[in-house]
């Protein structure tokens, strides 16, 4: 499936198989992979309000992010990361299959939160 025609390019960054222990027994973390994704749709979400406000640290927590839509159904885990035009993003929250639609019977897409937290 070759994706939206006018959609963007993004990177998948997954963690690759342990290695295996270290010296306390704790998995190794694999080596990361980077796969281009093409042809998704990225929407952008509006910023949400700053938690905590001046009280925290003299600083503020600010989340920022997009709403990822996959034609592709790849399989986007919580544990993956997303760089977005440059922006390093977290997946906030299962992936959501659409399956097909129960009005066209097209199939649907994967749908992922991807957030930036800062501050």
């Amino acid at each position: 499936m070759g994706g939206y025609p006018y959609g963007e390019t993004v990177v998948r960054l997954r963690r690759g198989a342990s290695p295996g222990r270290d010296a306390r027994g704790q998995p190794i973390p694999g080596q990361l992979e980077e796969t281009d994704v093409a042809g998704v749709v990225v929407a952008p979400r509006q910023e949400l309000p700053a938690v905590g406000g001046s009280e925290q640290q003299a600083r503020d927590t600010v989340i920022t992010g997009y709403t990822v839509y996959d034609p592709h159904r790849s399989d986007w885990r919580t544990t993956d990361q997303v760089r977005i035009r440059g922006v390093l993003c977290e997946i906030t929250g299962e992936p959501g299959d659409w399956g097909h639609s129960p009005f066209t019977g097209m199939q649907g897409c994967v749908q992922f939160a991807a957030d930036r937290v800062t501050g």
